[in-house]
């Protein structure tokens, strides 16, 4: 499996895309899929249509953009996500939520920048942390957060806790504290029907 996470550096922004779904990854491997294109077209199919001079200057423009990707990605290649990372994702929101609930804004940040890492997907991490920017005063950070969680697939289940916490911000009460419950904890395995899975239940 090591290896496949090697062979994404082929391709500029396919670590990104493949490993973690980036949307960066996504544009910087679209806009390098042009670039060839481009190149080859105006190399092999009409090259009459330019002068040598625009062709190599294309190629030269993409080999500069695959040597600099290439060695940004091996620099900053993603970590593997560890085996059980679903008992670990587990440990690590309860000890956000814990912290949160304590106030240390601090622990609960670190905790869930973790948990992120290894869970990038995690829809209720990402709304306890959502919240937790508005807790600390960071609102535009928080809202962008809340905006790009609605839109992601792991953000349906959270669609009614997300318009609370973005009615939160509109009515600028990022100072509140009632009713922060059932945002932070939102609890949807209970509200759809489905077993706790032990981490989340144990909010309640």
């Amino acid at each position: 499996m090591a290896a496949f996470r090697y062979l994404t550096l082929i391709w500029p922004g396919l670590p990104w895309l493949w490993l973690r779904g980036s949307r960066t990854g996504l544009v910087l491997a679209l806009a390098f899929a042009v670039a060839v294109d481009v190149a080859v077209l105006t190399t092999f199919i009409w090259p009459e249509l330019v002068g040598l001079g625009f062709t190599i200057a294309v190629w030269t423009a993409t080999a500069a953009i695959w040597l600099v990707s290439t060695v940004s990605a091996a620099a900053t290649l993603p970590r593997p996500l560890p085996r059980g990372r679903a008992a670990a994702a587990d440990a690590l929101f309860v000890k956000a939520r814990d912290a949160y609930l304590a106030r240390d804004w601090v622990a609960a940040q670190a905790h869930l920048h973790e948990l992120l890492v290894i869970a990038p997907t995690d829809g209720e991490a990402q709304l306890l942390w959502a919240t937790l920017l508005r807790r600390v005063g960071r609102p535009t950070e928080s809202r962008q957060a809340l905006t790009q969680l609605s839109r992601s697939d792991s953000g349906r289940r959270w669609q009614a806790a997300i318009a609370r916490e973005l009615a939160l911000l509109d009515a600028g009460m990022a100072d509140a504290t009632a009713g922060d419950g059932p945002t932070l904890l939102p609890l949807g395995r209970e509200a759809t029907g489905q077993p706790d899975a032990g981490r989340r239940g144990a909010a309640a």
